[in-house]
């Protein structure tokens, strides 16, 4: 695999451990919240999520070519 993947996967890693270091019980009632919300809004959540790690790759992709 190269490199840069795992690179990015180490930062999403990093960077979802900082919630429940830093706030552990925010972190556990958003995680609590989250578990009652429909399917639908989920599912936009997540679509949204993606579309938004494509355009910083895209972005960040043209920044340094």
């Amino acid at each position: 695999m190269n490199s840069t993947i795992w690179l990015a996967l180490a930062l999403v890693l990093v960077l979802e451990g900082l919630g429940p270091m830093l706030y552990p019980r925010a972190w556990r009632r958003m995680i609590a919240t989250m578990s009652q919300l429909p399917d639908n809004i989920l599912r936009r959540f997540g679509g949204g999520l993606v579309v938004a790690g494509i355009v910083v790759y895209y972005m960040l992709s043209k920044t340094i070519s």
